[in-house]
């Protein structure tokens, strides 16, 4: 059962952007409060309550992800998710490959948006180095990122949107973001878990032709996302399943360690590349996109325009990229051009012994931390001074985001649950690192 009320005149102060969350919000609609047990009398007792697995086979737990929902009629007492069905070790194969190894494994962690595991892995390794990488090298790690983010939030919308029986945003989604794959394959030679962001710069320089490519990207983007608002955003049936629906509150967000678009629909104003800056977020403007009331629709709201923010800096970084060296010149860290291999036995030598035995590090430990996708992407490296790191710790976004179900679902509906776990947007390989 649950009880309603009036929605609360919106008057957020927050920006309102082309089909931002409040104008996209139907503002004749009601938040659901669930109703919870208020007194030991209510408290139902087992004969009256069923216990159900939701997975880890199930299309909508978007992964291997357990969920075990407790039962009256068909509201939800209890949530609590299992994990571990995708356990790789990581974390400890981390301590066994050296620091120019370290990128091939972490990109696997998060395949929808490996990137970013990439990009923290490295500046971890940078910063116990004290190293300092070319301009151009950050630019294109900028570029890959914000691309990265755009293809992963536009797979998001397509997923979700198949889970709410929107079947027909799951073709639309896929086909956008097989043109950013497309240029990933182009510029790193693979569609995901590139290894393409190395300690020290990037794997290679920006293909020829690649500003066309990207500014064919973005000139297709705006229309087709106006196109995803006309098949969602306005449809009753479409609000009806997501506002007011797997509300948290930001002191809920705050005592879990929620971040991302979960704890930005709350109303917090946090993103990690304005708040904490790195790469060069300084020089470059975006909006931090933000909700009010913590709920499907909110969340969902965010993921899409998220998206345009991204396009707006990437236009910025098509206009300042500067020539110059894709990654550092640095003969202890970085191999020689390839060219010289063929001239050079020292270049061979220097290039045989990079990769066989990597580079060592001074001893030291250090947390780095990044926006991705899903939230606060952390790197905790420890090194001894050898070439391997003695400790690696991934803080994954997705890991501590799942915490958020149990709020979020207490109190619903069972069928609320899919589009609930839906707005997570967990990625297994994260969790289970």
């Amino acid at each position: 059962m649950t009880q309603t009320v009036e929605t609360p005149t919106l008057d957020t102060g927050f920006p309102v952007l082309k089909g931002g969350i409040e104008s996209l919000r139907d503002p004749g609609a009601v938040l659901r409060i669930p109703h919870l047990p208020e007194s030991v009398d209510e408290v139902p007792t087992d004969d009256e309550t069923m216990i159900i697995n939701m997975g880890p086979q199930h299309p909508s737990t978007h992964g291997v992800l357990r969920v075990m929902l407790e039962l009256r009629g068909e509201t939800v007492l209890r949530c609590k998710p299992v994990i571990g069905y995708l356990h790789t070790g990581m974390e400890k194969t981390g301590e066994d490959l050296t620091f120019l190894q370290g990128p091939t494994n972490t990109t696997r962690m998060d395949y929808v948006s490996p990137m970013f595991n990439e990009l923290v892995f490295s500046l971890a390794t940078e910063k116990l180095l004290g190293l300092e990488i070319p301009e151009r090298a950050t630019w294109i790690r900028m570029l890959m990122c914000e691309l990265n983010r755009m293809s992963s939030q536009v797979l998001w919308l397509a997923t979700n949107g198949m889970d709410l029986g929107a079947v027909s945003m799951m073709i639309y989604g896929f086909r956008e973001r097989e043109s950013i794959l497309a240029f990933f394959e182009k510029t790193t030679g693979l569609r995901m878990n590139h290894n393409y962001i190395r300690p020290g710069g990037v794997a290679a320089d920006l293909p020829d032709g690649w500003r066309d490519d990207v500014r064919k990207i973005l000139d297709v983007f705006p229309g087709r996302l106006d196109d995803y608002e006309t098949l969602l955003t306005g449809q009753p049936i479409w609000q009806e399943r997501t506002q007011g629906i797997g509300i948290i509150t930001a002191d809920e967000c705050a005592a879990l360690g929620i971040t991302g678009p979960i704890l930005r629909s709350t109303g917090v104003d946090w993103d990690l590349r304005r708040d904490d800056p790195y790469l060069f977020y300084d020089q470059v403007d975006f909006n931090v996109v933000v909700g009010t009331y913590g709920d499907t629709f909110d969340r969902y709201a965010i993921r899409l325009n998220e998206i345009r923010e991204s396009m707006g800096i990437i236009h910025q970084i098509l206009e300042r990229m500067p020539a110059g060296d894709y990654r550092a010149q640095d003969k202890k860290v970085t191999p020689p051009p390839r060219g010289r291999i063929d001239e050079s036995m020292e270049a061979l030598i220097h290039h045989f012994k990079i990769f066989t035995e990597g580079f060592k590090v001074p001893e030291g430990e250090v947390y780095v931390a990044v926006e991705s996708p899903r939230g606060e992407l952390g790197c905790y490296l420890v090194s001894d001074g050898s070439s391997k790191p003695y400790r690696m710790h991934i803080r994954g976004p997705s890991f501590v985001n799942l915490q958020a179900l149990a709020p979020m679902i207490q109190g619903g509906l069972i069928a609320d649950a899919v589009a609930i776990i839906s707005t997570v947007d967990p990625v297994m390989g994260e969790v289970d690192r």
